[in-house]
């Protein structure tokens, strides 16, 4: 068995990342470590893990696990690791925006390969660190990566996405508040969203000429999980040469769809799936993305990214359903 410890694990993310790694096959769930909630049972920080885990939160950890998740706020995976100490052997995935950067990759000793599976399996198989990818920057890069990989995106991409109020984390805030976020519609970060810089990088790993805009429009919905992606962009051939571009560029991802059929949220809510619908129309592809942020785009994406450096199959206690209604 695999053994497992969690950094930072009071909020949405570890509550995913805990709910699915206690009923992976693999895996034997060490420690939780929380400076915070020490001594409190899990159960109770985690009400929906009431009656499925008995442990508590702890502030020592065990430096000698096989697999270690980083899941604190952004920027704050450095310091961790510059005052705590895991052995050799121990893979470490973080869920933070420490690393994701090919200017950040290295630290510590440690080299951290970017974790987007369907950019990049075979390195990660053999990776000891992984980066794990964010949720806008996930479900972004899925709809662009096949026409990077033919030198397809030739003009000015325009994307615009919805998150759940999940994505901005369990502490509440103003924007966050029932009461400003129920029946409400806003936008944030236009322009300028932190996750962009990993796109591009990605984007320019396959198409190495890529110098174009990508104007990037953050929403916040009035929903709790989950992101919705549309982008569009001048594109040459017709909707049968894109949707053919698209099966084939994932013809061997275990968890990115192409359909041929509208697509709704719900189609990706608790599950570890992005699915995408492709439009042509005078010109311009449309692509519609959609994930759920805390799986696909966290949680889920890190134990897929744990599954491939460990040797086990990618769909390892993964293998989850959408609610239809």
């Amino acid at each position: 068995m695999i053994t497992v410890g969690i950094i930072g694990g009071s909020g949405y993310t570890a509550g995913e990342l805990l709910r699915l790694l206690i009923h992976h096959p693999k895996v034997t769930l060490d420690f939780v470590y929380s400076t915070t909630n020490a001594g409190i049972s899990i159960g109770k920080q985690h009400p929906d893990l009431l009656g499925e885990i008995n442990l508590v939160f702890t502030d020592t950890i065990n430096p000698n696990v096989d697999v270690l998740f980083l899941c604190l706020g952004h920027g704050r995976s450095q310091s961790f690791l510059e005052t705590h100490h895991f052995s050799e052997k121990t893979k470490v995935i973080d869920l933070g925006n420490d690393f994701r950067l090919q200017k950040d990759h290295k630290y510590l000793g440690r080299e951290f390969m970017y974790g987007l599976p369907e950019l990049q399996k075979e390195k990660i198989k053999s990776a000891h660190n992984v980066a794990n990818p964010g949720c806008f920057a996930t479900a972004i890069q899925l709809a662009l990566l096949p026409l990077a990989s033919r030198d397809k995106i030739i003009d000015t991409v325009h994307v615009n996405a919805t998150t759940g109020s999940t994505g901005a984390g369990v502490v509440p805030g103003s924007t966050t508040h029932f009461s400003w976020r129920d029946n409400n519609f806003s936008s944030y970060k236009v322009f300028t969203h932190q996750h962009l810089q990993e796109i591009e990088q990605s984007i320019k790993q396959l198409q190495q000429g890529f110098e174009t805009s990508i104007f990037f429009i953050p929403n916040r919905g009035n929903f709790s999980k989950g992101i919705y992606a549309t982008l569009y962009t001048k594109y040459e051939g017709n909707e049968e040469e894109a949707k053919a571009l698209y099966t084939s560029f994932y013809k061997d991802a275990v968890f990115t769809i192409v359909s041929d059929q509208e697509i709704s949220l719900k189609q990706v809510i608790n599950t570890n799936k992005c699915i995408l619908h492709i439009k042509k129309k005078d010109g311009m592809i449309l692509i519609t993305s959609i994930i759920d942020n805390l799986i696909k785009g966290a949680s889920g994406q890190a134990i897929q990214n744990m599954n491939l450096m460990l040797g086990l199959e990618e769909n390892t206690g993964l293998k989850l359903k959408a609610s239809a209604f």
